[in-house]
């Protein structure tokens, strides 16, 4: 009985929808943050003279808010992925499930 539940959903067309979606969709955010975080990276490894040119006339350095910067950028496609799975992966979700238990 499990084998054929199986079966019916990996034949699905909507799961195969829902596959290429997550898949293509999560490897833009993964090159995305990647971009981000990788360049910042470089950033302190070749150019810590730039990240260590103060802001105005206090403490403050460049890198400062870059760093925050990558961390906001981080919770910001954390949060687009979680919209996204709420809304189109989880509808795609409930029609394959419902094709599948037919």
């Amino acid at each position: 009985m499990a084998d054929d539940w199986i079966e019916r959903v990996v034949s699905n067309p909507k799961y195969q929808e829902l596959k290429a979606k997550r898949k293509s969709f999560g490897w833009w955010l993964t090159l995305s943050e990647m971009v981000v975080y990788y360049g910042f990276i470089l950033l302190v490894a070749y150019d810590k003279p730039f990240l260590a040119t103060k802001i105005g006339s206090g403490v403050t350095t460049i890198g400062m808010p870059l760093g925050i910067g990558v961390l906001v950028y981080t919770i910001i496609i954390t949060n687009i992925y979680v919209r996204r799975a709420n809304s189109v992966y989880d509808d795609l979700t409930q029609q394959v499930v419902k094709g599948a238990l037919k």
